[in-house]
């Protein structure tokens, strides 16, 4: 049936989609917890089940297996943009995580050290800051953002390294002045 997919036999395609969509949709379901992101994430499955039928090679995996592969790794990388969005720390979120018991001097002073960090950050490289964002706020290590970036392992090093040390830079030089 795969192979008649890959010639463009649309009856052949409507079968295929049947008899595969439930488990395709079940499994970016299960991973992901959003009904309309799973159908996304599924529709996409079976695109490029279509485009690349022609290369499936039976002694590697089933088409079952083959499909549900493609749906994992589509699912994964909806998950990973979905943690990647980098919050604002004026969010909701943030502001309800502030304690009570501050005292008036302390809570100015973080108010300062918040703002001064958001302009330094700014003055970053985009991909700079991108890279210690998500290794300061999200705890990704530089090997999880090379990967999620598409860079190599160095490159992500050096990204994080030198925006560390220019954020340090700026700090230092204002808490001088």
């Amino acid at each position: 049936m795969l192979a008649s997919v890959a010639l463009g036999d649309e009856q052949a395609a409507v079968k295929f989609i049947r008899r595969y969509q439930r488990r395709v949709y079940g499994l970016a379901f299960a991973m992901v917890h959003d009904s309309g992101l799973a159908e996304d994430i599924a529709q996409e499955a079976f695109i490029r089940a279509w485009r690349h039928a022609q290369i499936f090679d039976a002694r590697r995996a089933t088409v079952s297996t083959w499909m549900l592969m493609i749906t994992r790794n589509l699912a994964i990388d909806a998950l990973r943009v979905r943690r990647m969005v980098p919050s604002d720390p004026d969010d909701v979120v943030f502001v309800g995580l502030t304690s009570a018991a501050r005292q008036p001097e302390d809570a100015a002073f973080a108010s300062e050290s918040t703002y001064r960090l958001q302009v330094a950050l700014k003055a970053l490289p985009v991909d700079q800051r991108r890279a210690v964002v998500l290794a300061g706020m999200y705890g990704r290590t530089a090997a999880e953002i090379a990967v999620s970036e598409s860079i190599p392992l160095g490159t992500a090093k050096s990204r994080i390294r030198s925006g560390i040390s220019k954020l340090r830079d700026a700090l230092v030089a204002e808490e001088v002045l």
